[in-house]
């Protein structure tokens, strides 16, 4: 047995004492929960799809006026909860919203108070959006059925479907007609929706996915074509009313645009295509260079805030590491970043 005399107990004491406070100094800090005003008139929520086959999808919460962020807004309002794989796209009805999940093949419903899961809507394929068609029903797009779903919202069932072919993307309602974009076909289908009958079919080019409405009421369509085929893109302006073509403006081929939006009086277009795009509604042709360059970036998410015309952009980086959103003024100045979560792929503003 070692015997360590007085003076040498009182050194090991002491050493004992340093290491335990150093420990604690190196211990990690549980990070601290930035506190955003939910409630608030103003604020942007950020779908973020993860990383496919990782459960990591998420939706951030973010606050143009105090610049506070909410990485995993969903899994703080709902204790830790997962919304799954792949976080594809956010749409709000009544007073929820609808959550579409992608690989989980469901869409998860919360409360647009507070962002807690109320339920699930079950038995799709392979979800891309959802849109309201009445206070009761909804459609749902598909990657991989050939369908579309019909969905009742008061019981969170599937209710009915619409015979279409696979690839159903971007949908818009207007005129009691849904307009379905289509990635795997050349044509924009449109849909009755007081009878859920298929009515008619748009010759759009391969690839269609954008879709919105401007203040005219004409319908804009975006197909990102496809190389292999030799096929260029093209961004369509659709008569809703006679169904037809008014104007179709051409890419170059090997371009692949995509994410169209419009801004808040719905004069002025948007889209990625090598940076941000720019395209006043009345214009014959397509820009020649981009608004803002994304050079060695990867623009990926694309939005305009309606509150101040604001762009908002999201750069994927490497498609593991959390994504860099961008914001810039309508002209193309920048004004700050921020980081969201991985993949982020489009904006909800409020």
């Amino acid at each position: 047995m070692v015997i360590y005399s007085k003076k040498m107990r009182l050194y090991i004491s002491i050493l004992i004492i340093v290491l335990f406070n150093s420990c604690v100094k190196d211990k990690p800090q549980d990070p601290k929960k930035t506190a955003v005003t939910v409630n608030s008139d103003y604020k942007v929520l950020i779908v973020n799809e993860g990383n496919f086959g990782w459960g990591s999808g998420t939706i951030s919460l973010y606050d143009p006026t105090s610049g506070a962020l909410v990485d995993d807004y969903y899994g703080q309002q709902n204790n830790g909860g997962s919304l799954g794989n792949v976080c594809q796209s956010i749409t709000r009805h009544n007073s929820s919203y609808y959550i579409v999940v992608n690989n989980s093949n469901k869409i998860m419903v919360v409360n647009a108070s507070d962002f807690v899961k109320t339920g699930t809507i079950n038995g799709f394929n392979s979800p891309r959006y959802i849109l309201p068609i009445t206070y009761n029903k909804a459609y749902v797009s598909d990657l991989y059925a050939n369908s579309i779903q019909v969905v009742d919202l008061n019981t969170n069932t599937i209710s009915g479907s619409i015979t279409c072919m696979n690839g159903t993307e971007g949908m818009i309602l207007i005129y009691n007609k849904a307009f379905i974009t289509n990635g795997n076909s050349e044509y924009c289908y449109v849909v009755n929706t007081a009878t859920d009958v298929m009515m008619d079919s748009i010759h759009v080019g391969k690839g269609s996915s954008g879709i919105c409405v401007d203040k005219n009421s004409k319908v804009w369509v975006l197909s990102s074509g496809n190389s292999a085929s030799s096929q260029a893109g093209k961004l369509s302006r659709i008569n809703p009313v006679t169904v037809q073509i008014e104007q179709s403006l051409n890419f170059n081929l090997g371009e692949s645009p995509g994410k169209l939006c419009v801004n808040k009086t719905r004069d002025t277009l948007y889209y990625l295509n090598n940076g941000i795009c720019q395209l006043q509604i009345t214009s014959n042709s397509l820009p020649s260079n981009p608004l803002i360059y994304q050079g060695s970036k990867i623009y990926y998410g694309l939005g305009v805030n309606p509150k101040d015309y604001s762009i908002y952009v999201s750069d994927a980086i490497d498609y593991v590491q959390k994504s860099k959103i961008e914001i810039y003024k309508p002209d193309g100045t920048f004004i700050t970043k921020f980081n969201a979560g991985i993949i982020s792929n489009s904006f909800m503003f409020e």
